[in-house]
């Protein structure tokens, strides 16, 4: 019955009238206070006077409190802000209670103008206490019994800087939270064990089973301005191991018109243990890139491809051309822009390797941007597979580019990998062969050709995060191929960030890639998924080390033999400086690798594409025999 009845209550709110009557009584009830004070607590005044006076103070009250407006706040809700404008309202009445009395004085007004100047400032002092008082004490009595009708999370949070308290605060203040601070955490020695508003300060290692038991302590909050990502790593491994839950809170530019919410502190995820900051990037020129512009995507229904598509319908394109063969996934890309009301786009499920048809759709639409997405990316299905790699991409590739020469396309985006340097598997030779050709056509027409270079992308369709999830659902192992396996990471967003990005910079012939930090041991990263299921390893789900696959590196890199970078306007974008090649030689042989009939051996394709790509060496493979024969 009382649990219904304050639940009743918090869904309404007090006329503003009756919080300014509220507020006019409190002042008129400090004025007669302010008297009794000014004579040392003796009735020794006129009271008649001070009666007729009270009048004249509740309208100076009214006109003040409309000026600011302080009576149109929530007082459960009250804020710092609300704080200034009362403190601004009693500072007016004040103002106009001088006044009065220096022009009754020197005009011999009535009386009741007339007011002693120190009972005018204890007025304003008495004012101030009250009318501040009781408004927080009203918002605390409010949130103390909301508090006590629900079940809360009681948490730590991790800084007892500007931020944490920013952090405490948002809590506190929200009575709809479902959490309660019991301290904070932090790395400086000298907070540890003094106390932020009567909760203690405990240092990492204070958090120990004992104090999680004795206070039952679920959740931990780190809320720290730019941590670094290694260390963020550290605490939150720390903390899973005690089998706490790990939240953090956004960096300040993320919250909601600079204040901080409690909705908006998210758990710890996969994206925030990188080992690296994310990227980002903010520039106005792409606005005017992709100004009426006809934008062409292949692959458009695949991971990459999507999310350029997505990102695209920002800009103020002029139509926009999704190609790809995977029925499904296109139809949903296309019933996902029906529903967000996207207009000026079409999908079309057709093949970059026929040619004819190609030729068709860019006669057709004139694309000004192409966005060569299209590709076979599993190393081993490729490894296996080395016509359909060709076929696709090799041969789609040297149909689109050459195509967007023809047609007069104004740039050509390849989307490549890191798996095309120095590569050991057919996928990755196949993409290295695919930048060259684009290399090889720059400067034939008007056309500039970009390469785009990244690493693994998280969460993208076959990528190692969404294989550890399903193997975590199904109950373990997880498998990785070696211990010591390293990858660069970035997210589909960022990826996607870099493509749109660098055909705005790009001016021809350029390979693009990521500061992508240091890599990740793929190994840790399988651990730490498991403990941020809320499962512990090896006791719950264990990680089977099964060998390396045919083609797979141990270590990826982003440039290859004889590149170096050089710097862009962004910190986090880098140029490759390729080495040069023989563009007719190389143009030869690219054409001869894509005649080779669907009826060729498999050793006899994957010797042709080692003599385009000679640092092209395979690992753990059975094309390993033709490099015995160099």
């Amino acid at each position: 019955m009382i649990k219904k009845l304050l639940q009743d209550i918090s869904s309404k709110y007090a006329s503003k009238w009756v919080v300014m009557l509220f507020d006019l009584s409190i002042v008129a009830f400090t004025f007669m206070a302010a008297y009794i004070i000014r004579y040392n607590f003796i009735i020794d005044f006129d009271l008649i006077i001070m009666f007729k006076q009270i009048p004249f103070v509740f309208l100076a009250a009214l006109i003040s409190f409309i000026v600011v407006g302080s009576y149109k706040g929530v007082v459960r809700f009250t804020g710092f802000k609300d704080v200034i404008n009362i403190i601004i309202g009693v500072n007016i009445l004040a103002t106009i209670l001088i006044i009065s009395t220096f022009f009754s004085r020197r005009l011999n007004y009535e009386t009741i103008f007339n007011i002693s100047g120190s009972i005018i400032y204890i007025h304003l002092l008495l004012n101030i206490l009250f009318l501040v008082g009781s408004k927080l004490f009203i918002k605390s009595v409010y949130n103390k019994l909301m508090q006590d009708i629900k079940t809360q999370k009681r948490v730590l949070i991790f800084g007892a800087g500007n931020a944490g308290m920013i952090t405490y605060d948002a809590i506190s203040n929200d009575p709809t939270n479902s959490h309660k601070v019991i301290g904070f955490i932090d790395d400086n020695e000298k907070k540890v064990g003094k106390k932020i508003n009567t909760l203690t300060v405990y240092s990492l290692d204070n958090v120990t089973l004992d104090l999680i038991n004795k206070y039952s302590i679920e959740e931990v909050i780190i809320s720290v301005q730019n941590i670094d990502s290694a260390r963020l790593l550290q605490i939150s491994g720390f903390l899973f191991e005690l089998g706490l839950k790990v939240k953090i809170v956004p960096p300040v530019q993320n919250w909601i018109d600079g204040d901080l919410s409690v909705g908006q502190i998210k758990e710890v995820n996969i994206e925030d243990l990188l080992g690296r900051d994310p990227i980002s990037i903010v520039n106005p020129a792409l606005l005017h890139e992709y100004d009426n512009q006809v934008i062409l995507i292949t692959g458009a229904a695949g991971s990459i491809g999507s999310e350029i598509a997505r990102k695209t319908t920002g800009f103020n394109y002029k139509k926009l051309i999704l190609v790809d063969t995977a029925e499904s996934p296109l139809y949903e890309l296309q019933q996902e822009f029906f529903q967000n009301g996207v207009k000026n786009f079409i999908a079309i499920v057709s093949d970059i390797r026929d040619f004819r048809r190609m030729e068709k759709l860019f006669q057709q639409y004139k694309p000004n941007i192409v966005f060569h997405a299209a590709a076979y990316k599993h190393v081993p299905l490729m490894e296996n597979n080395p016509f359909e790699a060709v076929s696709v991409n090799i041969s789609g590739t040297r149909h689109m580019a050459s195509l967007s020469v023809k047609h007069g396309v104004d740039k050509f985006v390849l989307i490549s990998t890191d798996k095309a340097v120095n590569p050991t598997n057919v996928m990755g030779a196949t993409k290295r062969i695919a930048e060259l050709y684009v290399n090889c056509l720059q400067g034939e027409g008007k056309t500039k050709f970009i390469t785009t270079r990244f690493g693994n992308v998280l969460g993208s369709n076959g990528s190692v995060i969404p294989l550890f999830k399903r193997q975590i659902d199904n109950g373990g192992p997880l498998t990785v191929t070696h211990k010591d396996i390293t990858r660069y990471f970035m997210t589909i967003s960022e990826a996607c960030q870099l493509v749109l990005e660098a055909a705005t910079m790009g001016h021809g012939g350029e390979i693009f890639v990521f500061d992508m930090g240091e890599s990740v041991k793929i190994y840790d990263l399988a651990k730490n998924m498991i403990i941020l299921s809320g499962l512990r390893f090896p006791e719950d789900i264990d990680i089977q080390i099964c060998g390396l696959r045919p083609g797979e590196k141990i270590y990826e890199e982003l440039l290859a033999d004889g590149e170096n970078t050089r710097p862009t306007y962004h910190e986090k974008i880098m140029i490759a400086r390729t080495k040069q090649i023989d563009v007719l030689s190389i143009s030869d042989k690219i054409s001869n690798l894509c005649t080779v009939s669907s009826k060729s051996q498999n050793l006899e394709i994957v010797a042709l594409i080692k003599d385009i790509i000679p640092e092209y060496i395979s690992n753990n493979s059975k094309y390993e025999v033709l490099d015995s024969k160099k």
